[in-house]
């Protein structure tokens, strides 16, 4: 598998080199063999070098190696691979679960390009990759988008005889079902019948996603009534999936029942659940009960999530109710939210009045100096708050901020930065940025097709919308409602106008 980046947007660039020592008699004479290994820093991978002094009395035992590279392999990566140059060096290979690990930990990080290469070199020097190693870099490409990826890599595990498993199958259907792929979920969940895996808890929770997206809200309460005869569990991402669906399709007083149901049965919320609350009750402008469940959900002891935040400020901002505003995040400080605090407070600077932080670096650098830790999240939080404001330069300058902290530009951001061309009127950006999605080798999901539809609407370019509808079709993933009913006003608009399409 070849992953080719387009860097005229966005640079995303991954590189391994992997260096295959000769035969220890064919080493040139050293006495203190340097070991080159590579370094991850800020999001660039960078060679470093060590002289290793080598006890010619002591030889560090083949399991030391192999228990330390897997042990650091969440916690400090960088470490796992200089001690795998070691153990290379030595002559030793690592083992099958020490493989598994560092697939596993390079996929997380989106580095899949050297997960792949550790992958590639297991098939040629061995020991043969299973089914872990597959779904490791399975579940990396899934993360990222890379659809298309993902499906030559399930080519390549047939053609190795390796037997896909349940883990293999769920993370299919938990990428099909985020992406909106209703086709491709129906498949799986086939799959997995004529192989007699059962669905689980989270299997039903994906499942009632499915329903959720594809407006089947009324088969989501179908199939809690299924799980319960089979004696499925229902936990907490059950009810949140089904709070969610009733939300999403304006059956509000539905979903504070099944809340109440959720906590007479012992099931405590999480900030899913609360944010669903929050977020549908706002869609319908519901801010009184809206804002009671964000005053419980802080009384529960839980962090506000940032995108719920900025949805709060937004709807009480287009009422003009500043006070309220500056009343919720003096709330917030009293309850002692001080790890997020700083968050909030550039929220409601960027919605403020006078918008003291209209520029992304200044964001950035009040962040830092209030010692906040900056995440992907974050950047996408405040990515979106401009994007909502119209100021696309500045959701652009904080995905620059953030490729310039280390982080990877996701699916997330992009479609983010398509809205804020959008809602600036900026249609042509927007169409670059979707190009730039699909020629990085990323999948685009029913929110890319369906922001881009909207801006086509508000630029008024009805025949690109339903183009984008054909093109949404085409490459499997299903259109929502929002994209449905997009596509028939702008079928009406053309018809007025004597155009088909």
């Amino acid at each position: 598998m070849i992953q080719e980046y387009n860097p005229t947007l966005i640079a995303i660039c991954h590189c391994v080199v992997r260096r295959h020592l000769p035969l220890p008699l064919q080493l040139p004479p050293s006495s203190s063999p340097t070991i080159i290994y590579r370094r991850r820093v800020a999001g660039a991978i960078v060679c470093c070098c060590s002289a290793a002094p080598v006890d010619q009395h002591q030889e560090r035992p083949w399991e030391s190696y192999d228990r330390d590279i897997q042990s650091h392999a969440g916690s400090d990566l960088a470490l796992s691979f200089v001690l795998l140059a070691d153990m290379q060096a030595a002559g030793a290979r690592p083992s099958s679960a020490a493989y598994a690990r560092l697939i596993r930990a390079l996929a997380r990080s989106g580095r899949t390009l050297e997960a792949e290469a550790l992958l590639l070199e297991m098939r040629r020097l061995g020991p043969p990759p299973g089914a872990a190693h597959y779904n490791a870099l399975l579940e990396g490409l899934l993360a990222r988008a890379h659809l298309r990826l993902a499906d030559r890599l399930l080519l390549q595990m047939a053609d190795d005889g390796v037997a896909r498993n349940r883990r293999t199958y769920m993370l299919l259907l938990d990428a099909y079902a985020r992406a909106g792929r209703l086709e491709d979920s129906w498949w799986v969940l086939g799959e997995m019948k004529r192989r007699g895996i059962r669905l689980d808890t989270a299997g039903y929770g994906m499942l009632v996603r499915v329903y959720r997206d594809n407006g089947m809200w009324k088969k989501a309460t179908d199939l809690v009534m299924e799980m319960q005869e089979l004696g499925v569990e229902l936990d907490v991402k059950i009810y949140n999936g089904l709070i969610d669906t009733f939300g999403k399709y304006g059956q509000l007083a539905d979903a504070r029942r099944v809340f109440d149901k959720m906590r007479a049965e012992g099931i405590k919320p999480d900030i899913s659940t609360w944010n669903a609350l929050i977020r549908w009750h706002c869609r319908v402008g519901n801010m009184k009960r809206a804002l009671r469940f964000f005053t419980a959900m802080q009384e529960e002891g839980m962090y506000p999530d940032p995108m719920i935040f900025v949805m709060i400020i937004s709807r009480l901002g287009e009422q003009g109710k500043w006070d309220e505003i500056k009343k919720l995040f003096d709330g917030m400080k009293n309850r002692g939210f001080k790890e997020s605090g700083a968050v909030y407070a550039v929220l409601v600077d960027i919605y403020g009045q006078y918008g003291h932080f209209r520029d992304a670096h200044d964001c950035i650098a009040a962040l830092k100096a209030e010692n906040t830790q900056l995440s992907p999240r974050i950047f996408c939080v405040l990515a979106n708050a401009y994007a909502q404001q119209g100021l696309c330069e500045q959701s652009v300058n904080v995905l620059q901020l953030m490729e310039e902290e280390g982080f990877e530009p996701n699916l997330v951001m992009l479609n983010l930065l398509i809205n804020a061309f959008g809602t600036a009127g900026r249609d042509l950006e927007a169409l670059a940025v979707f190009q730039h999605i699909k020629d990085s080798g990323m999948s685009p999901d029913v929110v890319t097709y369906t922001t881009l539809m909207k801006t086509f609407m508000r630029a008024k370019k009805f025949e690109k919308v339903s183009e984008v509808y054909r093109e949404m079709e085409r490459d499997g993933c299903t259109p929502d409602r929002k994209a449905r009913e997009m596509l028939h006003d702008a079928s009406i608009i053309l018809e007025q106008r004597g155009c088909i399409y």
